[in-house]
């Protein structure tokens, strides 16, 4: 069976290995440079990015974390994950912050702004709809989150959605610090997918709805890293799931 790694330094990893085992696979946590080659693929959580990255540090992970990506096996960032995948990554603290990157796109680290700005809503994904079934929307929770300002041209955008009344204004700045222009479009990019890599600016993981893990499964299988040739999912366990309008898909499961 195919070996799913969480990173596990802080933030939603258990949220993530109780979602992969509601799914049917067992997810292993992940905290040291050695854990990663037995890996067949990985997710990078949510939590606090720069809390993250002094643990990281820390562990030496920068590097291995970094060759992971390189080697084409599928990794999928959310919320924190997502700004560490990213090429370029703006609106960090001082100093800046250190990024795994991979991901071509630039990402804010506080699009919508404060905790208190934090909200849910129902996003458009008919690639998702179309991929794994169920319903042309999903519920995306967005906690303190960030958001891809630009994509290069091998980026794929999976979802968008509308600007917020009130976020604040987000200048784009060149790499020297010298303002550019203010980010004025009515919407912004919240998922993608770069070949091996996807990200996701919202937490799937803390919802019912877990077509996003079956999507990053199947990545594995589109990369030709190595086949999940004993991992089966019935169309009778799909089913099981119930995509009725009667069930709730906004709410977490833990296990």
């Amino acid at each position: 069976m195919a070996v799913v790694g969480v990173l596990a330094l802080q933030g939603s990893y258990n949220e993530h290995i109780s979602a992969l085992r509601r799914i049917g696979v067992n997810g292993v946590e992940v905290r040291k440079p050695e854990q990663l080659p037995g890996l067949d693929s990985l997710i990078i959580p949510g939590g606090e990015s720069t809390t993250m990255a002094k643990l990281a540090n820390y562990h030496n992970l920068f590097p291995a974390l970094r060759e992971f990506v390189g080697a084409g096996k599928p990794v999928w960032g959310t919320c924190a994950g997502l700004i560490f995948l990213a090429n370029k990554a703006v609106g960090t603290k001082s100093g800046g912050q250190e990024l795994i990157g991979g991901l071509d796109c630039t990402v804010h680290r506080n699009f919508f702004g404060s905790q208190v700005r934090s909200f849910e809503t129902e996003l458009s994904v008919p690639m998702l709809a179309e991929k794994e079934g169920g319903s042309p929307t999903c519920r995306g929770v967005f906690i303190r989150a960030p958001a891809i300002l630009e994509v290069g041209s091998d980026v794929e955008i999976l979802a968008d959605c509308p600007v917020p009344a009130g976020t604040p204004d987000i200048t784009i700045t060149s790499g020297e610090g010298v303002k550019e222009e203010v980010y004025s479009k009515d919407r912004v990019i919240v998922a993608v997918r770069q070949g091996n890599i996807l990200a996701t600016a919202f937490h799937p993981e803390l919802t019912s709805d877990s077509r996003w893990h079956r999507f990053f499964l199947d990545m594995d299988k589109e990369s030709h890293v190595k086949t999940f040739s004993t991992l089966s999912l019935s169309t009778s366990s799909r089913d099981a799931e119930g995509w009725s309008k009667s069930r709730p898909h906004d709410l977490p499961i833990f296990e």
